[in-house]
């Protein structure tokens, strides 16, 4: 008797769990975006400078020497930040699958409708990953900002050398520079590895609810 308004009073709220998880993932996605551009924008405004001060070597070393470092360190928190944006995305994603999973319960025609086939990831292969892991992780927010905050270290690496030893060819700066840049991709990636696998581990361990 009362099975009717308590699977009613179960489908509001899910209705209304699924908007919130929604919003929520929009929200993670809005503040990727921010912080990318955040530190993009920062490290533009301080090659614009460096570009007025390329006339007087001495100020734009010091200039340099001051301003990069701490960009990279704003760069370091941006892309953790940002690891964990991918991760918080795809805690949500779980979240609404599992919904849509009792949404394909409520009828005939809901069976195809709510189908996995249809839906996103984790009930199908996201796009991303039919290229291997490694193109995968490459592809992310997280990996470019990397990137770009790697070359950073780079440069300051190779301004750091040749100012150091000014004798010296310049390609050894280069080289040192391009070094720092290759280990310092190889270490983010694999942290960003490890923070999903811990993901997926946490995930794993986590008892599974029936909706």
């Amino acid at each position: 008797m009362d099975e009717a308004p308590d699977r009613a009073a179960l489908l509001s709220a899910l209705t209304t769990e699924h908007f919130v998880l929604q919003t929520a993932n929009s929200a993670t996605y809005t503040e990727a975006s921010a912080r990318s551009t955040l530190y993009v924008m920062a490290l533009s405004s301080a090659l614009v400078a460096m570009g007025f001060l390329a006339e007087t070597p001495r100020n734009l070393l010091a200039f340099a020497f001051t301003v990069l470092p701490a960009l990279f360190v704003l760069g370091l928190f941006t892309v953790m930040r940002l690891v964990e944006t991918s991760l918080e995305s795809m805690h949500y994603l779980a979240g609404i699958a599992a919904i849509r999973g009792h949404y394909r319960k409520l009828g005939r025609d809901a069976a195809q409708i709510f189908s996995a086939e249809a839906g996103r990831w984790p009930e199908v292969s996201s796009p991303a990953e039919r290229l291997g892991p490694l193109l995968a992780f490459m592809g992310t927010t997280a990996s470019m900002i990397a990137v770009i905050n790697n070359m950073v270290a780079g440069a300051v690496v190779a301004l750091a050398v040749s100012a150091l030893m000014p004798s010296i060819h310049a390609g050894f700066s280069v080289g040192a520079g391009l070094l720092l840049l290759l280990a310092l991709s190889v270490g983010f990636h694999a942290y960003q590895r490890w923070r999903f696998a811990d993901y997926d581990a946490g995930k794993a361990r986590a008892p599974d609810v029936e909706l």
